[in-house]
């Protein structure tokens, strides 16, 4: 849905951002802005910066930053046609109506419906099961330890011992025939007519990322097969792309997300205090899984069964994460079998230590590699290491490789060099690069120029904004064309022209990008740190430099890039003349 900027600029400013994020994050006030801990990270010392005067957040840890629509899409993972909405509702703009083709509409109607009927389903199992015909669901789900509370949270219901009932129920509530088989919540059947699966079992709503009912899973009461089932495929419910308590996960803020294979084991985590954890939806774990997980987090613990069954999820698991970027590690289950046994007996303070110390995942697949091969055996033991020189090769970064090739060569006492040339050997046989080179010196490289270019144009956009008084001392000499990255020069050119109007507006800046990147980039713009300074003439000194720094750094761009042409020769004379003069000018700073 696309919406006049002008709109979009009166909800942004009818949405003071302090307020908005001051219902997420507890702030307090130091100085000009508001401080708390990131929401998007973990940490334990506050970096993260609201500021009113230029209504948009930074965190000087993670570097997530933008306006108030940038931090909702990144805190409620909307869209930002939905994050327009949210904040539009929550100021009383009213925004046009939603104007869909005949296609489209009926596509958006048909899922609407679909939601329903399941929102209607999950309110039967819901109240079946606080009913007397539910009380063998009730009792399962007690005798699993499970309190009113949780089962409150989650929805847990129960499906009666005739599949019918639920069916008339729907009908009851004016949902067709048709409707309720496509949900799959029921099937035809020639002797019974439209009948539901779901019978005589616990039931586990499965909700998407924004609470809505998208299906269910079923636990049968008894001995009865399947021990569980799942709704089938719908337009509203694809297993491959969404996992079982993310809803809540989502904003656990934990710095991790738990994966676990089972409903009973993410009730019991999120029972005991850890609300990050999800499972996948009686399928193995997707890389769509991994891919809607890298949305909330870096870092994945894995708490997968601890029998035969479970390590071999977890062994695909770790390579789908690796693929998707997530950094990987394993909790161990042992003695117990999985998470819900381990809570019961052992509870969460001594989940919370194995939490903390959850394996690597690259030192896991070593381990599980070691089993095979007796170490006692000097040819067996010869071959364990051969695979573990494979197993490094699969790193593409050389420097990763490398780092992992020391750190294995020191937990199983493995001379440094002997493995190395073995890595060498099959990194050359499979095409990848020789391991980096360890370098003799430790003097670190210094910055390179163009870094150091795109930090002064930092520093000077962030001054301006915090200083707006200096931008007429300056005018003269400074241009838009004076930043050579793209970015930098967007927003530099949005910012000078506001305050030749004598106003600005970094919040309204960020949404002319659309891109959730560029905006984080645009924001941290105007959050550069600044250098700390106490005379005026030290700010006048710093300020110049930074100033200096960049006029320079634009004479000699548009210098390498001038070749025969006219105008841009032209360009550079008048650059240079400009440097010349900033070079013996003093900019006061009071």
């Amino acid at each position: 849905m696309y919406y006049p900027e002008e709109l979009i600029e009166e909800v942004r400013m009818k949405n003071d951002i302090v307020d908005v994020v001051s219902g997420y994050v507890r702030l307090q006030k130091k100085g000009s802005s508001h401080w708390g801990l990131c929401p998007f990270h973990n940490e334990k010392s506050p970096s993260f910066s609201v500021s009113g005067n230029k209504q948009m957040y930074h965190c000087f840890g993670c570097g997530a930053g933008g306006n108030v629509f940038t931090f909702l899409m990144n805190y409620e993972n909307y869209t930002f046609p939905e994050a327009v909405k949210q904040l539009a509702d929550r100021a009383g703009v009213k925004l046009p109506e939603v104007e869909y083709s005949p296609e489209m509409q009926q596509k958006a109607n048909k899922r609407a419906r679909l939601l329903e009927v399941n929102k209607e389903a999950a309110k039967y199992f819901y109240y079946q099961l606080r009913d007397t015909h539910g009380q063998i669901g009730y009792q399962y789900l007690k005798k699993r330890e499970l309190s009113d509370e949780t089962i409150h949270k989650f929805g847990l219901g129960y499906a009666g011992k005739n599949g019918a009932l639920l069916v008339q129920y729907l009908r009851q509530k004016g949902f067709e025939d048709a409707l309720i088989k496509e949900a799959g919540l029921a099937n035809f059947s020639e002797r019974g007519g439209l009948l539901s699966q779901f019978w005589n079992r616990v039931m586990f709503p499965i909700q998407d990322s924004n609470h809505r009912v998208i299906g269910f899973g079923g636990r049968v009461m008894g001995d009865g097969e399947p021990k569980y089932l799942n709704s089938p495929e719908t337009p509203v419910f694809d297993k491959r792309r969404n996992l079982y308590g993310l809803n809540f996960a989502r904003t656990a803020r934990s710095g991790n997300i738990i994966l676990c294979e089972g409903y009973m084991d993410v009730i019991a985590l999120h029972q005991a205090g850890f609300t990050q954890a999800v499972a996948s939806l009686g399928t193995a774990f997707t890389s769509e899984q991994a891919s809607l997980l890298h949305r909330y987090t870096e870092n994945v613990l894995l708490a997968y069964d601890s029998d035969g069954a479970g390590t071999k999820a977890a062994l695909r698991g770790i390579g789908i994460l690796r693929e998707a970027g997530l950094t990987g590690k394993v909790i161990d289950m042992r003695p117990y079998k999985d998470p819900d046994e381990f809570i019961k007996n052992l509870g969460r303070e001594a989940f919370q230590e194995r939490i903390d110390r959850a394996e690597n995942s690259f030192f896991f697949e070593i381990r599980v590699l070691e089993q095979q091969y007796n170490q006692n055996d000097p040819e067996e033991k010869t071959k364990f290491h051969r695979e573990i020189a494979k197993k490094l090769c699969e790193f593409k970064e050389e420097v990763e490789r490398e780092n992992y090739l020391q750190a294995v060569a020191d937990k199983y006492h493995i001379a440094f060099e002997h493995l190395r040339k073995l890595v060498i050997s099959y990194a050359s046989q499979t095409g990848l690069v020789r391991p980096v080179e360890r370098p003799k010196s430790g003097v670190q490289q210094k910055n390179k120029p163009e870094e150091n270019a795109k930090r002064a144009q930092r520093l000077l956009i962030t001054w301006i904004t915090d200083d707006p008084g200096i931008y007429p001392k300056i005018s003269k000499y400074i241009s838009a064309e004076d930043f050579t990255e793209d970015l930098y020069k967007r927003v530099a050119a949005r910012l000078f022209e506001e305050l030749e109007r004598g106003e600005y507006n970094p919040a309204a800046i960020i949404s002319m990008f659309e891109d959730e990147e560029e905006q984080r980039e645009a924001a941290a713009l105007f959050n550069t740190n600044l250098p700390e300074l106490t005379t005026v003439q030290e700010k006048e000194k710093a300020f110049h430099d930074i100033l200096l720094s960049v006029k320079r750094n634009s004479y000699e761009y548009y210098a390498s890039q001038m070749g025969s042409d006219m105008n841009a020769l032209k360009s550079v004379i008048e650059g240079k003349k400009a440097l010349e003069e900033l070079a013996r000018t003093r900019i006061s700073m009071e």
